[in-house]
């Protein structure tokens, strides 16, 4: 395979009203063309600063970050699915989904095709008429996700998008994102704090330190594709959780230490 992103020497800096803080330290990180990668850590360890910088809303205080475009410049280098639903309220389905082809100024036939492409393909095409108050959290996710993927990103970044999402509904939801990717097979970069997500979505597993964040192991999940829920009870499933928990838990431990230490000085 061919790396699509490559990370190198990344450091974030940032200055807050308690000083400086060190978000994250000499990441070096290559993701492959087509690749499902899940990063998981303990709350605060620079995750999302390190999706922020992939996207361009943030910029790194040092190192280098590369995303290997294709030949067609026509398609945006990324596009973020976040946990909050980022759709516009006055829009219908609809035209929240063709949003991103319009600012590429995409032709008014090709908006309609892959809008509806992408409504059939997360379930909403008898909703598309329907404005944002008239719908679930887990609908609003699956249109925030219809428009990223519409759009056709070269990578697609995910922040913690089912975190604020019932288990019934993040688990289907898990589902209709795993049977979109292995459709298209599009570069996915999926932060995380559930185990049992990055275990159930990834071809690897980044595990984070506590700040500042560094790549502190990345394991490799060789569990079959298609995945579904009953992969939760298998013998495999359970011997990768219980490392991956084993290798977290340390790193919990450090940031509810220093949450402590930090209370008690206040």
């Amino acid at each position: 395979m061919n790396a699509k992103i490559e990370m190198r020497g990344v450091e974030k800096i940032y200055s807050s009203a308690q000083g400086m803080v060190h978000a994250l330290e000499d990441i070096n990180l290559t993701v492959e063309d087509g690749e499902f990668l899940c990063i998981l850590g303990p709350s605060g360890c620079g995750k999302s600063t390190l999706l922020r910088i992939l996207a361009g809303l943030n910029q790194q205080s040092a190192g280098e970050v590369t995303v290997h475009k294709t030949l067609n410049h026509n398609r945006p280098e990324n596009a973020v699915v976040f946990q909050e639903y980022a759709i516009f309220p006055w829009r219908t389905v609809r035209d929240n989904v063709s949003f991103g082809l319009e600012m590429r100024g995409a032709p008014k036939e090709e908006r309609k095709k892959r809008t509806t492409q992408y409504l059939a393909k997360v379930g909403l095409m008898q909703f598309a008429d329907h404005y944002p108050y008239q719908l679930s959290g887990g609908m609003k996710q699956r249109v925030a996700l219809a428009r990223a993927m519409a759009s056709d990103p070269e990578v697609l970044l995910m922040d913690e998008p089912f975190g604020a999402l019932d288990a019934q509904t993040r688990s289907v939801l898990q589902e209709e994102l795993l049977r979109i990717w292995e459709d298209e097979k599009k570069t996915v970069v999926y932060v995380t704090h559930s185990i049992e997500e990055a275990i159930v979505l990834g071809d690897r597993v980044a595990l984070m330190t506590a700040r500042p964040g560094r790549i502190k192991n990345i394991y490799p999940v060789d569990l079959p594709r298609p995945r579904h829920l009953e992969l939760r009870v298998t013998p495999e499933y359970s011997r990768l959780a219980q490392t991956l928990w084993e290798d977290l838990v340390d790193e919990v431990n450090k940031v509810m230490l220093a949450d402590g230490e930090g209370h008690g000085s206040g």
